[in-house]
């Protein structure tokens, strides 16, 4: 029997309901149910016995498993809203073979699906991605491999120069049978460099063995419990046939060797032939979140299972607000930054040229955003269940590292923000809505304050900071790279807080469409949290600027106390929404109720209370469409 002190443990109809805004405007049929069962399934266990070498060997298979549920093997390439649902699920049972399909179906197929010749796929070998230089990092200017047009064979000559030109951390290795890769490589015809462009290669042979002229060495172990094959790849004079070349308008050879080419720059060129990153970007954000969910559904459940003393009986852990408020805001977080990725992952699948380079840089934000709070909320998740939280078999011990790596993949949050970040400035864009703003006063934060309202006040603290940067840097006595780290700071601020409103709006759009009126005052809370906490930072500004009052500003912490304690009780709710398979979580003992006989069991062997089941099986198949 559960101890609690307000309200019911799980309501299961509001559930459906949350269940239904966190998922829309998905078809949840096609996009999310065939990968959410496979988590359930007995061969996406995670299986402590086995040593690395296996665990790479069994992520290969699964990835294949995964092909072999596609009708063709561009399905998922061709469809950003279907590789984002893949990863959503995959990655919570088995992080590195997310990563595997993000390689073979979005970066390889992808990159191949968008060339302008056609090219067969041998469905027995696994697509790898080799652009990254170990001298170069992310950086395309300095990428020296080379793919040198032979005339006189009418053959490409594919060469890494140097030791820093090897190609770091591809997927190279042995393990996994026969590989085919793209390969990132300055084209140079007739004695002159055109930009890098993509190359298709054979790699390894079916029993992983290397090509002749190609070097494979495998990399020391990653840390985490989701290891892959990576490894250095050096080439030596790889003759390529002249087919090999991915071409599009922004490059090609004519029948007589003639370089052609819509688009002027080498470097706009090289972003053409990567821009299947964009669509990684999206994939490995939604893979953060689902791993990210599937966290606090375990820590929740956890919550209300561990009981200590209490004054006159045992209460649940979750009783003491000190605990319940991390879970409550973290997910609260999740649900804000899961409407944030459904807006910019349909918007991205809509997208045409006119605002194509607007939501490329409001994706590479939204990555760094979505994947650093993953990377938090798994942190405080593995925390609040203490020891139990570090045993793999509760799966909350590697979900931080798996989490690491998709935070250093697809471009470095890091460098993506500051790089997105003076694209805003440059662009003025964080200036557009300003004039909006300057006569906004807020006089209240309690429930009755518009949630619309909220995001202006965002948005103000987000313009000031837009301002002060392009002051600095318009102002500053130095130049070059000294001018803009002067400015750097508030502009990587702004770029923050231009993602935060979006993920406003975005949660606003989510509550707006919903018709259950339980679940949409649980959403509501859930945002009016967000936005509180992400204003707290910028109330003295807002104040000294007149957009909040000075009243209504030291509300604030109350007004955060009391929606972490209206939500609290409905944290169960919050989390079985999640829709996690009980499957799945039968194997996980600290996600049962009887957790201290859980472990040594058959995994799925025991039982759990009515209350803690989860109940979704039925209900997301029987949503109107």
């Amino acid at each position: 029997m559960h101890y609690t002190t307000t309200g019911p443990q799980m309501d299961h109809t509001t559930a459906d309901a949350l269940t239904q805004a966190l998922f829309e405007p998905d078809d949840f049929e096609t996009v999310h149910e065939p990968w959410r069962g496979l988590i359930g399934n007995p061969g996406f266990r995670h299986d402590d016995a086995l040593p690395d070498h296996e665990r790479i060997a069994q992520s290969y298979r699964r990835l294949h498993a995964i092909s072999d549920l596609l009708a063709h093997p561009f399905a998922l390439a061709e469809d950003p809203i279907r590789l984002a649902g893949l990863h959503e699920w995959i990655a919570i049972a088995d992080p590195a073979t997310a990563s595997l399909a993000s390689i073979h179906h979005n970066l390889y197929l992808g990159s191949m699906a968008e060339a302008n010749q056609h090219f067969t796929v041998d469905l027995t070998h696994t697509g790898v991605f080799l652009v990254t230089e170990i001298g170069a990092g992310c950086n395309a200017a300095e990428l020296r491999t080379t793919a040198t047009w032979d005339p006189a064979t009418r053959t490409f000559d594919l060469h890494t120069p140097d030791a820093g030109a090897r190609k770091f951390m591809p997927n190279t290795g042995p393990i996994g049978g026969a590989k085919d890769g793209v390969v990132a490589a300055r084209l140079q015809v007739n004695g002159n460099d055109h930009g890098v462009f993509l190359f298709h290669v054979s790699i390894t042979d079916p029993t992983g063995h290397p090509h002749p002229g190609i070097d494979v060495d495998t990399l020391p172990s990653r840390s985490g419990n989701n290891p892959l094959d990576h490894s250095i790849t050096t080439f030596h004079h790889v003759r390529l046939s002249r087919f090999a070349l991915l071409e599009g308008d922004h490059g090609n050879l004519s029948a007589n060797g003639s370089f052609i080419s819509a688009v002027e720059k080498p470097r706009a060129r090289f972003l053409r032939s990567i821009r299947r990153v964009t669509a990684g970007k999206l994939a490995m954000s939604a893979g953060c979140l689902g791993v990210a969910r599937a966290a606090m559904d375990i820590a929740t459940r956890y919550a209300h299972n561990r009981y200590i003393p209490g004054r006159s009986e045992p209460v649940p852990i979750v009783s003491h607000r000190t605990h319940a408020e991390r879970l409550t805001t973290r997910v609260s977080t999740l649900y804000a930054l899961t409407c944030l990725h459904r807006h910019t992952l349909h918007a991205w699948a809509a997208h045409d040229q006119t605002n194509q380079e607007d939501l490329e840089r409001d994706i590479a934000l939204a990555k760094a955003t979505i994947t650093w709070a993953c990377l938090d909320i798994v942190t405080e998740a593995r925390e609040r269940c203490g020891a139990h939280g570090i045993l793999l078999v509760n799966a909350l011990g590697g979900m931080a590292d798996a989490i690491s790596g998709a935070i250093t993949a697809e471009g470095d949050n890091l460098a993506i923000t500051v790089k997105a970040a003076g694209e805003l400035l440059s662009a003025d864009a964080l200036l557009d809505a300003t004039a909006d703003h300057q006569g906004l006063i807020v006089t209240s934060l309690d429930e009755q304050t518009p949630l619309e309202d909220l995001c202006h006040l965002l948005a103000c603290a987000r313009d000031l900071l837009a301002i002060t940067a392009c002051s600095r840097f318009m102002t500053s006595d130095t130049k070059g790279l000294g001018r803009w780290n002067g400015s750097s700071r508030p502009a990587v601020d702004a770029a923050t807080l231009h993602t935060a409103v979006q993920t406003g709006n975005a949660f606003r759009q989510a509550i707006d469409g919903c018709r259950h009126p339980q679940a949409k005052k649980l959403l509501r809370d859930m945002c009016r949290l967000v936005l509180l906490r992400q204003l707290a930072p910028h109330i003295t500004t807002l104040v000294s600027r007149g957009n909040l009052t000075e009243d209504a500003a030291l509300t604030l912490p109350e007004h955060i106390d009391n929606t972490v304690d209206r939500l609290t009780p409905h944290l169960l709710t919050l989390t079985d929404a999640f829709a996690l398979p009980t499957e799945y979580l039968a194997t996980i003992p600290i996600a049962n109720a009887n957790y201290q006989d859980h472990y040594g069991a058959t995994p799925g062997t025991t039982t759990r209370d009515e209350a803690d089941q989860p109940h979704h099986h039925q209900s997301v198949q029987n949503w109107p469409r």
